[in-house]
């Protein structure tokens, strides 16, 4: 098309299409040489006339290093191509610091921060470049200074002469931006003379009370600002705990000094209160200390209510972070104590917040957490709900509840949640052509490299594979009981060879992370991660997940890989028994079964080198545990993962030649392994969980017994049926009584029977367990649950449900004005707790409905033989 009509926006569609191939790590040098040519050569003929193909050009220069000659470009006609001239000095800034120019750099930085004095990252790249510090030029400098602030920019770049004479350039210049900012509420100049003090004293050359001096005048004037807490945090970490502690001090005195409104006052406090959070104080407090602060911040969030009276319902109201603030205590008290009565007060007083005012999403998402350690999965996924996440926050958003609704007997709910995901991902993944053809239509070249790279990292999404694979096993489960409807899934899923393929090794490597962890609780920096489920440990910062998310994403990329064998090996299972029935029935055995026998032992081989073993040291460690020589825990965290093992070994078994058992181990029956894991496995989860079946803490051994029935005994089961309709073949002559086949036949009958009977009192146990839970009233479970709230004694639960009644009782509607006097009226403890029993008593009853069904198949089953 170019070549016929030598339009600009043709060549700069192929221009694009070579970058995408260079960024895919194609062709290099070369492709880029050939889009430089391309373009010089259409410049000679026909210039250039968009803002945008200029800065195509620049970019294919700067891909080769050539910044001298993209200066040369910028500054030259083409130039004038750049209308805003901000914008053309921040190309030209960062030109001349690629190139090595770190004078020219630091001159055309300062030129931005006189127009734009607020430019904190400009003043990063200015004093980058004034200091000679590559560290500037990170993608996220902040970032990478908080993460490593004494280490990266302790190497000395300059000399020390050098360094003094530039930092007083920068000194000079950032007093004369804060003199001309006086007067206006912008923070980038202060911001500005915190960081000169900061280098100071990472080079050796500062002074420490007159860096904390400048945070306390910060304080004085931006404390009532909710992001204070964060714009001081990378001045923090050079303090030492007694430092933080005196200027904590200082910053009190100060507040305290000060006469300002009411608004900017309770902004000063919560500031102070973030502030002990984030030094580490609060998490030292005796346990009666903290429960005072929790009662302190309810009182001071009540005693400012009437400052959000006219605020619009869609706004922030003044004081929501004290809320917060109380919730991160208590949740912090329950894990000290293991008190439940902390985590329902957290509950008690966040709904509360909600009625006030509904959109406060941190509340949501904290009460989604704790409804899901509660046990009241259903509740939690109704917040979600109502957090109404939307179009590519879908992406980012959904790992606050999806791990847990996969682990969940909340079938019919788990399966609108990943339609919903899929459905915005592959309507996404299907438009991205559109987007990028009227990003170029429009000409703006820039976004279709940038929509064909976002497409590129959401296809890569870990949810995105894990989604999909997930939605397949799902099926499998849910179709487990009726051979007919699992076979219309086997076909479906093109047999489980589908799921193979989704997470191969090459995918896996290329695995993109694009989840949000820092909106998730404190308590439980990532998916895997959940502090309340281990022993109390002191914490000096929560808040940092940087080791926890390297864990979490190694462990996503083993999961998806056993995950995926899933749905081939449960296939596999169902015809190395069909196989194994017709080798005993026909003469010549089957052909078939063979290939499915040696596909079955290469994946069962696959799967244990997963687990950190051989094949042989596997099958030795089920004996081992199936027979009482060692403990249940020694399968550890894997359980559900060995038992699915147990299950497909023994289905392998059915249809392979080779010894299966050690030497000497022959006499044990691999259904008998079987049988006694899940019988087991499962019984010790019933009795570990008890009476109180959703409390916290039950809640994770009642995902594992969830598992354990909705996939290895649905397994089994499985196996179990398409052995009996195997056993009986229309039209098949049957070998001749008395030989060895018919012996081997017989004892594989008494095994399925003992294996039958064992299953049914297994599922048996669990169903009159669930019975006794499903059957509690709700009157009964509501006193019990606010029993928790009431204390006998000084110590323990319920100063802040008492604070929280407080509130209530001193409401007064023409000081709040209707909105938030309704809202607070419309708070009810016992309608909290019964929502929460309801909850629970639905995660019971749809764990009921499936042992139910699996009761249902083996009843069929015994009749059957």
């Amino acid at each position: 098309m170019y070549k016929l009509v030598g339009e600009e926006r043709f060549l700069l569609w192929a221009v694009c299409s070579i970058q995408l191939q260079v960024s895919c790590g194609q062709g290099g040098e070369k492709l880029l040489g050939l889009a430089e040519g391309l373009l010089k050569k259409h410049i000679a003929s026909h210039s250039l006339h968009e803002p945008e193909a200029l800065i195509v050009y620049i970019s294919v220069l700067e891909q080769q290093a050539k910044y001298g000659d993209a200066l040369e470009v910028l500054s030259g006609k083409l130039g004038s191509l750049i209308l805003i001239e901000v914008d053309r000095l921040r190309l030209q800034g960062r030109l001349l610091a690629q190139s090595g120019d770190n004078a020219a750099a630091a001159i055309t930085f300062q030129k931005i921060l006189e127009m734009c004095p607020d430019d904190w990252e400009c003043f990063l790249h200015y004093l980058g470049c004034l200091l000679e510090d590559d560290q500037s030029w990170c993608n996220d400098a902040t970032r990478a200074q908080r993460c490593l602030p004494e280490s990266l920019d302790k190497i000395p770049r300059i000399t020390d002469d050098l360094f003094n004479s530039h930092i007083q350039d920068a000194s000079a210049f950032v007093r004369k931006l804060e003199t001309e900012a006086s007067g206006d509420s912008k923070r980038g100049p202060s911001l500005a003379y915190l960081e000169i003090e900061r280098r100071k004293l990472l080079h050796g050359v500062g002074d420490k009370e007159r860096l904390m001096d400048a945070l306390v005048q910060y304080f004085s004037r931006f404390g009532y600002l909710a992001c204070f807490c964060s714009d001081v945090e990378v001045f923090l970490d050079i303090l030492t705990p007694d430092e933080k502690i005196n200027l904590l001090e200082k910053m009190k005195e100060s507040s305290g000094s000060m006469s300002i409104g009411p608004t900017k006052s309770l902004g000063q406090a919560i500031s102070l209160q973030k502030m002990q959070f984030q030094i580490g104080i609060t998490y030292k407090l005796h346990d009666a200390e903290l429960e005072s602060l929790a009662v302190k911040m309810i009182n001071m969030y009540r005693e400012n209510l009437p400052l959000s009276k006219d605020l619009d319902p869609q706004e922030s109201m003044h004081g929501e972070d004290l809320l917060y603030m109380a919730s991160n205590i208590l949740v912090q008290l329950y894990w000290r104590t293991g008190s439940t009565g902390y985590l329902l007060e957290t509950v008690m007083m966040l709904e509360l917040g909600l009625n006030i005012r509904r959109s406060v999403s941190q509340y949501k998402i904290i009460l989604l957490h704790l409804y899901s350690h509660l046990g009241a999965l259903p509740v939690a996924y109704e917040w979600y709900r109502s957090l109404d996440v939307k179009n590519i926050l879908l992406e980012s958003f959904t790992h606050q509840i999806l791990p847990q609704m996969l682990l969940s007997p909340l079938w019919e709910d788990l399966n609108d949640l990943l339609k919903d995901y899929l459905k915005f991902m592959d309507d996404h993944l299907r438009e991205s052509a559109d987007l990028t053809f009227l990003a170029y239509r429009h000409r703006n070249y820039s976004k279709v490299i940038e929509f064909v790279q976002f497409k590129e990292r959401l296809q890569h999404s870990n949810q995105y594979v894990i989604a999909r694979l997930e939605s397949s096993i799902l099926r499998l489960k849910e179709k487990a009981d009726n051979i007919e409807e699992e076979e219309g899934v086997f076909e479906c899923l093109k047999c489980g060879t589908q799921a193979l393929e989704l997470a191969s090794g090459t995918l896996c490597d290329s695995l993109t992370f694009n989840e949000e962890l820092q909106l998730r609780p404190w308590w439980t920096p990532t998916p895997k991660k959940n502090y309340l489920l281990d022993p109390f440990e002191e914490l000096d910062h929560p808040t940092d997940n940087l080791d926890h998310r390297k864990e979490w994403e190694t462990n996503v990329r083993e999961k998806l890989e056993k995950r995926s064998l899933l749905p081939r090996m449960v296939y596999l299972s169902t015809q190395c028994v069909s196989a194994s029935i017709k080798e005993n029935i026909e003469a010549n055995g089957s052909e078939c079964g063979s290939i499915f026998s040696l596909e079955m032992k290469s994946l069962l081989e696959r799967y244990v080198k997963i687990l950190g073993c051989s094949l042989d040291e596997a099958v030795k460690v089920l004996l081992d545990v199936a027979e009482g020589q060692r403990p249940l825990e020694a399968l550890g965290t894997d359980l559900i993962e060995w038992v699915n093992f147990a299950v497909f070994l023994n289905a392998w078994s059915l249809s392979s030649h080779e010894t299966v058992l050690p030497m000497g181990e022959e006499s044990i029956s691999l259904w008998h392994v079987v049988n006694s894991l899940l019988q087991k496995s499962i019984e010790s989860k019933v009795r570990i969980i008890g009476p109180q079946g959703c409390s916290p803490g039950g809640a994770r051994d009642l995902s594992v017994l969830v598992q354990l029935i909705g996939e290895p005994m649905a397994w089994h089961c499985l196996v179990l049926q398409y052995f009996i309709r195997s056993s009986l073949p229309c039209g098949k002559k049957k070998k001749k009584s008395g030989g060895p086949a018919d012996s081997s036949t017989s004892v594989l009958s008494q095994s399925i029977r003992d294996s039958v009977l064992s299953l049914y009192s297994i599922i048996e146990v669990v169903v009159e367990w669930l019975k006794k839970e499903v059957n509690k009233t709700d009157d009964e479970a509501v006193d019990h649950l606010l029993s928790f709230l009431v204390s006998d004694s000084n110590e323990g639960p319920g100063k802040v449900y008492q604070a929280l009644k407080d509130l209530i009782s001193t409401a007064d509607e023409g000081e709040l004005g209707d909105r938030i006097f309704k809202g607070i009226n419309s708070w009810s403890p016992t309608d909290i707790a019964r929502k929460t029993f309801k909850g629970q008593h639905k995660m019971m009853s749809n764990f009921l409905q499936i042992c139910n069904s699996k009761l249902k198949v083996l009843e069929a089953i015994k009749q059957q033989i």
